[in-house]
């Protein structure tokens, strides 16, 4: 299934991505966290192993002087016995008398010379050997400019691997066969052409996906360079970071979270627990029953937002009910909030305000907050069923969007907060889908244009005027129940949306081929982000 997609904007992937090396550095930092790795697994595994042996021995304990076991010889005979009578036995070869003077049964024997080598390399002294092949006066290989040899099957995948002005990278997280990995596709709009440039290996099923514009780990300079990374959240605590214009990485320029080798092992001052054979020992904490603190998450990462005005602040949201501000520059966790019951699993920054944040969660609320602010001081609304995902307008940011597990798309004024949840009155209720409404997405440069998608496997098309919103078109576009949808970023393109869900496919739609899309959306200037902000 595919689970999460995200648009990179034009401009920012490598025109050639890089080919990943395996440097004395690099081998050290992967070195490092494969031990991490490996430790957990084998104290996963000795844990297991001494849980199995307990229980084991306190059967027999219990069933100590009764007669509960009893062996069945008869069936071991039995098999015994069949496996015997199929196995080959051996039985002398006849030679032909008039093949005994070749000596066939020993005719692959090697038989020594009288100097003692062997007769088929005898000349073996004779021969050129050349520790390179630069000395090597019969070979002769094309020069590049700095005196390396050129492959010209390097070249032809290295114009494959090219990314041009005019193509769009499209993220898609993906999980096939207990698989879960990234795959980086490229679209050519004037072809039409989706297909997969490259993939990262994820450790754990992806949740969300978000494209980061700032350099973030091993490259990050002084100066806040532009880069182009993306940031994965999964059913583990962590959060990786991938440079997305190197192909073939082994390991995450970065992890957010607890990556500590005693990340899972309880302190010492931890209460002893007894077994029931009376045997004293440490309980070992997980994930999903270690205490939510100030420094990390300790449960799966269920929304990620990044920053576009403050592009070193990633905010996270996790079914441990926090909200982690994650600071790109240093890697550490500058806050961490509690504004809700339940998970968190919707994340939006403002457009215009960049410390106000929008979150959403499976406690039927939505939050509005100063991230500035303590954690106390923030708007609430309430929705009648559980939240699904909350965005912004960006064409009028007093406004956003919800939409929810009952399949309603709320409109809400954030300027009017009710002192209850449960009293917020949205602008307006729109019941767009017979069940949930997973995702949807606003796009950023047709006013009032927005596409929602449901598991009941329906991508819809609306049109937001003043007097409330009108479907423009419904489509099935084979990917199954709809997970994610998304609008290409860029203005030439604005009318391109990429649908993905659990059919494992993902689509993208040129929604300008459709009529209907045409006339509700021609008499409408498409708007600048730039615009907009001067606006």
């Amino acid at each position: 299934m595919i689970s999460g997609t995200t648009w990179v904007p034009r401009g920012f992937a490598a025109e050639f991505p890089t080919q990943y090396e395996l440097d004395d550095g690099e081998l050290d930092r992967i070195s490092k966290l494969a031990q991490l790795r490996l430790d957990d697994a084998l104290e996963d595994l000795e844990d297991a192993h001494e849980d199995e042996a307990g229980e084991v021995e306190e059967d027999f304990e219990e069933r100590d002087g009764e007669d509960k076991f009893v062996i069945d010889v008869t069936a071991d005979e039995k098999m015994r016995e069949e496996i015997e009578s199929v196995e080959p036995k051996s039985q002398a070869v006849d030679t032909d008398d008039d093949l005994k003077e070749y000596d066939l049964e020993n005719y692959d024997a090697e038989t020594a010379t009288e100097e003692g080598s062997l007769s088929m390399f005898s000349n073996i002294k004779s021969l050129a050997y050349y520790r390179s092949t630069d000395e090597d006066p019969y070979i002769v290989l094309p020069k590049s400019k700095d005196g390396q040899p050129i492959d010209d099957i390097d070249e032809e995948e290295r114009e494959e691997l090219q990314i041009l002005d005019t193509d769009s990278l499209l993220l898609v997280t993906k999980t096939e066969d207990n698989l879960s990995h990234m795959e980086v596709y490229v679209y050519e709009e004037s072809e039409a052409n989706l297909y997969v440039h490259h993939d990262i290996l994820l450790p754990s099923f992806p949740l969300c996906v978000e494209w980061l514009d700032v350099r973030v780990g091993r490259t990050r300079t002084a100066d806040n360079q532009q880069g182009n990374f993306a940031a994965i959240g999964t059913f583990e605590p962590t959060i990786e970071i991938w440079n997305l214009d190197v192909i073939d990485e082994m390991y995450p320029d970065a992890i957010l979270g607890n990556t500590g080798p005693h990340s899972e092992v309880m302190p010492d001052d931890e209460p002893i627990v007894k077994t029931k054979k009376g045997k004293k020992k440490k309980a070992k904490k997980i994930h999903s029953k270690q205490k939510a603190n100030d420094e990390f998450h300790v449960d799966a990462v269920l929304a990620l937002s990044s920053n576009r005005l403050h592009r070193n602040l990633l905010a996270s949201g996790s079914a441990d009910k926090t909200i982690k501000l994650w600071d790109l520059s240093t890697l550490n966790c500058a806050r961490s909030y509690a504004f809700h019951d339940d998970k968190v699993c919707s994340l939006a920054w403002h457009p215009e305000e960049g410390t106000v944040l929008l979150t959403g969660s499976y406690d039927r609320t939505v939050v509005a907050s100063d991230m500035r602010l303590p954690d106390t001081q923030y708007r609430r609304w309430g929705v009648d069923t559980d939240v699904e995902s909350a965005k912004w307008d960006s064409h009028d940011t007093n406004y956003f969007y919800v939409s929810t597990e009952g399949g309603c798309v709320y409109y809400f004024d954030a300027r009017n907060a009710s002192s209850s949840p449960a009293k917020a009155k949205p602008v307006w209720t729109l019941q767009a889908h017979d069940s949930e409404v997973s995702t949807f997405d606003v796009n950023k440069h047709i006013k009032g244009l927005i596409a929602t998608g449901s598991t009941d496997q329906q991508v819809k098309l609306w049109n937001i005027s003043p007097t409330g919103p009108s479907m423009i078109t419904s489509r099935d576009m084979g990917v199954g129940k709809v997970f994610s949808v998304s609008w290409l970023p860029d203005k030439v393109s604005a009318r391109t949306l990429a649908v993905g869900g659990s059919n494992g496919v993902v689509q993208v739609w040129d929604t300008k081929t459709n009529g209907a899309v045409r006339m509700a959306t021609d008499d409408k200037d498409i708007e600048d982000e730039d615009d907009e902000e001067e606006a």
